[in-house]
């Protein structure tokens, strides 16, 4: 079996050749959950910026307009080497994290999402995500699922993404759902 970081080699590499430009409706079948959830409560959204290949998850902006009850989070990387989530809106000044990805600019106030769009490199049959290896997100969720177990966690991918059994260790978070271009698995 691969290790963790043959894995991360295929699949940036594959992501990279397959990649393809999706559309809003990418995110439909998302949008039909988001609509339950607000009749219940406000939803606080966690997007990431995309960069290297990644489904565009800024697609769902247009889909979002109007919805008062969705605020859209992105993760901002702390000097601590942890992760929290700031509001974000699409006219708010973004800077460039020591990884390269666009985060808003440092704001004091952290908002837990109840529904995180995840990034990922690979996904398995189990809903298990191949990250790219700090443990940012794995670590967050660790920490807040115990406590607050209405995060709801979607991995964001193309489906050829899809891995048969990823290696996984007692660190690593199960996903709830996985969202390709062929809907949510």
């Amino acid at each position: 079996m691969p290790t963790k970081q043959q894995l991360r080699n295929i699949y940036s590499r594959e992501r990279k050749k397959k990649y393809f430009e999706i559309d809003q409706n990418f995110f439909k079948p998302l949008i039909n959950l988001l609509n339950k959830l607000q009749q219940k409560k406000n939803v606080f959204l966690s997007l990431y910026y995309p960069s290297n290949y990644e489904v565009n998850t800024l697609k769902i902006l247009k889909l979002l307009k109007g919805k008062k009850n969705i605020k859209v989070l992105l993760p901002v990387i702390r000097s601590n080497n942890k992760m929290t989530f700031t509001k974000w809106d699409t006219l708010d000044v973004l800077k460039i994290n020591r990884f390269g990805i666009l985060e808003p600019i440092n704001k004091k106030k952290s908002y837990i999402p109840n529904v995180a769009l995840v990034p990922l490199l690979a996904y398995d049959k189990n809903n298990f995500r191949l990250g790219y290896g700090k443990g940012y997100y794995d670590r967050f969720f660790n920490k807040y699922l115990s406590s607050n177990k209405d995060i709801l966690t979607i991995g964001v991918a193309f489906s050829f993404q899809k891995y048969n059994k990823l290696p996984t260790s007692n660190f690593d978070v199960k996903l709830d759902y996985i969202l390709t271009e062929k809907g949510i698995i």
